[in-house]
């Protein structure tokens, strides 16, 4: 039973992990359009809670992307420089969208190892009842 414990654990970790990613997703594309903006990305990996020894998905900090922002070429933009150019942002949406896909389907595959780590529990249950 304490394994089944440890799988709610991890998936539930996961589902928390990638519901941040995909928000942070999200973001990234609602500003895409946005000059001198920055793409979020955060990392994960495992780790063993100390006070109940369970594993868990461990989200890191919110990392900003390094990248040189690309210059646009817009005289009439309104933060356009004296050569008509200004720093967009280092957003690609389809790098956006394909991440959104695999945080979604990672969250889908944790919702259904909970889901069956909760009905084998409850069969457990079912038969020491009887």
């Amino acid at each position: 039973m304490a394994d089944l414990f440890g799988v709610f654990s991890v998936a539930a970790s996961g589902m928390e992990a990638q519901s941040r990613r995909l928000r942070h997703v999200s973001e990234n594309i609602a500003n895409a359009d946005t000059p001198g903006y920055r793409r979020k990305t955060i990392d994960f990996q495992s780790a063993i809670d100390r006070a109940t020894g369970l594993a868990r998905v461990d989200i890191g900090p919110v990392r900003l992307d390094r990248g040189e922002l690309p210059r646009i070429y817009d005289p009439g933009h309104a933060l356009a420089d004296a050569e008509g150019y200004y720093d967009g942002s280092t957003v690609d949406r389809m790098i956006e969208i394909a991440d959104a896909r695999e945080a979604g389907r990672s969250y889908e595959a944790n919702l259904r190892m909970f889901d069956q780590a909760r009905q084998m529990s409850q069969g457990l249950l079912d038969l020491l009842r009887r």
